[in-house]
């Protein structure tokens, strides 16, 4: 359809045929009858306050307990399968656009942080995190992989949510609230199905973002002490053998060793080095990672030999297992 609009001089030209009230009334039409921008626009020409409140209101954060309620609406909703058909409480439209519907949320958690309800923003980001790491191994979107679909970072999220858990309840409340997200949470591939495209590329592990968050000695070892109680609760919680969302013992291991290494690295030789005695004989953790922990360490304190059998333990497992090869060789100790 051909663009019929008066030009500026038509368009003025017809105004100065009206009079006072017929400009009124012109105008009247336009703003209850326009589009919501169009009454916005129509509102700040008229009142520069208003104009005013409007950008104040939009610098705000969210209300964090609305955001919260939304993110537990949506969370619900997908655990139970309403995402992917059949279910009246989603509406087509809804469904398809879920992608868009988590991002928004996401953004609005984060964007809710900097507010004075740390504690709501926070349960929703961690709803939202917890909701990505189950795409990664449970179909609840119509989606080959979800977490890349809603371009949904973890690690960029995770960071912000523990860098203001810091600000607001001090080193020894972030500790205390991290320490247990960071054992469900870390996966040694990231968070996508397939570990390709633009959130792979984006992504940390939480190894790395809670390592810029403990500047001293003193601070690793209060923090593994709260892992260490995270851990003690994880054995009392974890039915058999397995661990989050129904994930083996031995994975969630495995996702943690990177973690696990930093530890060794930074409190053997420290004040808090009884530490690591506890975790690399936790119950909570198995398989051939947590007997590479325990290698390091005996070979860290002198025991060659106690690490040469605990290392060809590993390799009888995984015998190409890069790190277990290197270490190996690092203190002769043959695969025999």
């Amino acid at each position: 359809m051909a663009d019929k609009r008066l030009n500026k001089d038509q368009f003025f030209g017809k105004l100065a045929e009206l009079d006072e009230a017929g400009l009124k009334t012109a105008l009247w039409t336009l703003y209850w009858r326009g589009s919501a921008p169009v009454r916005e626009r129509i509102e700040s020409a008229i009142d520069p306050r208003v104009e005013a409140v409007r950008k104040v209101a939009a610098a705000a954060p969210p209300d964090a307990d609305d955001v919260l309620q939304e993110v537990l609406d949506f969370v619900g909703l997908a655990g139970s399968g309403a995402y992917l058909g059949g279910d009246r409480r989603v509406s087509p439209k809804e469904r398809s656009g879920w992608r868009f519907t988590f991002r928004r949320l996401a953004d609005q958690s984060r964007a809710a942080l900097a507010g004075p309800d740390v504690t709501s923003a926070g349960e929703a980001l961690e709803a939202l995190v917890d909701l990505a790491q189950q795409t990664k191994s449970y179909d609840l979107f119509r989606s080959d992989d979800p977490v890349e679909a809603a371009r949904f970072v973890v690690s960029d999220a995770v960071g912000a949510l523990w860098t203001r858990f810091v600000q607001e309840y001090g080193f020894a409340g972030f500790a205390r609230r991290a320490a247990g997200q960071l054992y469900r949470w870390e996966e040694r591939h990231g968070w996508t199905r397939y570990g390709y495209g633009w959130v792979a590329e984006r992504e940390r592990p939480l190894a790395e973002v809670v390592t810029q968050l403990l500047p001293t000695t003193d601070a690793w070892g209060q923090f593994a002490d709260a892992y260490l109680v995270a851990l003690d609760e994880a054995a009392r919680t974890a039915p058999s053998r397995r661990s989050h969302y129904g994930q083996r013992a031995e994975d969630r291991t495995d996702a943690l060793a990177m973690w696990h290494g930093r530890l060794l690295d930074r409190l053997a030789g420290s004040d808090h080095e009884d530490r690591l005695d506890r975790i690399v004989r936790h119950p909570t953790l198995t398989g051939p990672e947590q007997t590479f922990l325990q290698a390091r360490l005996a070979e860290y304190r002198g025991d060659r030999d106690a690490g040469a059998v605990l290392i060809r333990k590993c390799l009888a497992v995984l015998p190409g297992h890069p790190e277990f090869r290197a270490f190996a060789e690092d203190i002769d100790a043959g695969a025999s």
